[in-house]
């Protein structure tokens, strides 16, 4: 048995369509069908059941997969440190973005990176913040950015920067300068009381935005009135600039939405609420110089 045999299996695991996994190994059916039939027959054991069209592990698969990972993994991590220390600077790094995040971040950050480390390929990937611990634990991705919390005890992280969550409403509003300078804040502070009665634009549950969100109103005791919910944070802070509902968004994304409106923004809270916005790996990985030299670019640009 060889790694190649281990990645085989994972691909007929993920697809669970033997045609399918074999364009992406790039080999043919028949070359992909004889393999799974060799190696069942080596093990003495069925690695899938087949169900119509598709493979489905048995637990004897699944302990297969689970085990094939790990190794995959301890190879990959062995493969970095080796390049590391010949120091050829060869390389690829998967980096996972909030998509608003990615927006304006990437074009900030990819060209110094390139220019420092020619020869490592970057693979950008995009998704939803509830998304990305998953793509880590699964190896899609070798680091993402997003706002804590981290709820899987196998993701460790370093913290890039703390984000103020404002609260953003027309600058016409009648509450607009109910706004008060308050020791600990950075921007005006309203109390989120005042607007108990207002229509709100939410970010769609299970964002990390929304959560803390969720969190202001409950210490509050305010049930929102839920005019829209969206993941597109520009669309938000427009809306909201033209009078459709007051919205939440952090305050680094606010320096790259440009609305035609003029808008207010307040800190709410205690005295204010922040987040951490961090870069997440998985606990115990090997991280190559060229990532942790990306973590600290995306520092400098933050």
């Amino acid at each position: 048995m060889d790694f190649k045999d281990l990645t085989y299996v994972l691909a007929i695991a993920k697809y669970q369509n033997i045609t399918k996994a074999a364009d992406s190994l790039y080999i043919t059916q028949p070359t992909l069908t004889k393999f799974l039939q060799n190696l069942e027959m080596e093990l003495g054991q069925k690695l899938f059941r087949k169900l119509g069209h598709r493979f489905v592990l048995t637990y004897t698969g699944e302990r297969y997969v689970a085990k094939a990972s790990e190794i995959l993994t301890l190879k990959k991590e062995l493969d970095l440190e080796m390049d590391d220390i010949i120091k050829n600077s060869r390389g690829a790094l998967k980096i996972a973005f909030p998509t608003m995040r990615g927006t304006y971040m990437l074009p900030c950050t990819l060209p110094v990176f390139n220019e420092r480390f020619p020869n490592v390929r970057i693979d950008i990937l995009e998704a939803r913040s509830s998304l990305l611990e998953g793509m880590i634990l699964n190896s899609e991705a070798d680091l993402a950015f997003f706002n804590l919390p981290v709820k899987s005890p196998d993701i460790d992280f370093e913290i890039i920067s703390h984000e103020e969550v404002l609260l953003v409403m027309p600058a016409s509003h009648p509450l607009s300068g109910r706004g008060i300078q308050k020791e600990g804040c950075r921007h005006p502070w309203i109390d989120l009381g005042l607007l108990a009665e207002e229509p709100f634009i939410m970010q769609i549950p299970g964002q990390r935005t929304r959560q803390t969100v969720d969190q202001i109103f409950k210490e509050y005791n305010i049930t929102p009135k839920i005019k829209l919910q969206t993941s597109n944070i520009p669309a938000a802070v427009m809306l909201a600039a033209n009078g459709y509902g007051c919205c939440f968004v952090t305050e680094t994304h606010l320096k790259y939405v440009r609305p035609a409106e003029k808008i207010a923004c307040f800190s709410v809270g205690s005295p204010c609420v922040t987040v951490d916005f961090v870069a997440a790996f998985r606990r115990g990985s090997y991280l190559p110089s060229y990532a942790r030299e990306y973590i600290k670019i995306v520092k400098d640009f933050t």
